[in-house]
């Protein structure tokens, strides 16, 4: 597998009405610097199938810093609010309690 497929099978994981971050990800992959890759692979994802619900990744701080890269029809901020994660000025609410952690959660 590319390490494209390993973001996308541990981005399916997230369950519904959780997020988690680019960088958790990347320590869960081995490489905890890589961040940016993630990132990367998740704007890579629209057209992947099965789908990757990239909307429930965010920043360390709770950030919707992917948000640009979701269509005009489907906000990030939309998504998210549709599985009940909370977002008020870009940023997930009470993110410490939604944030999953694949490195204890798997």
């Amino acid at each position: 597998m590319s390490f494209n497929d390993d973001v996308y099978e541990v981005v399916r994981l997230i369950p519904h009405g959780r997020v988690t971050a680019y960088g958790a990800i990347a320590k869960y992959l081995g490489d905890a610097r890589a961040s940016r890759r993630i990132g990367w692979a998740l704007n890579s994802s629209f057209a992947v199938e099965p789908e990757v619900p990239a909307h429930r990744v965010v920043n360390r701080n709770g950030m919707l810093s992917g948000a640009m890269h979701f269509p005009p029809e489907t906000p990030m901020a939309d998504l998210l609010d549709k599985e009940g994660v909370k977002v008020k000025d870009g940023q997930v609410v009470e993110f410490d309690r939604v944030f999953w952690d694949p490195m204890t959660e798997l």
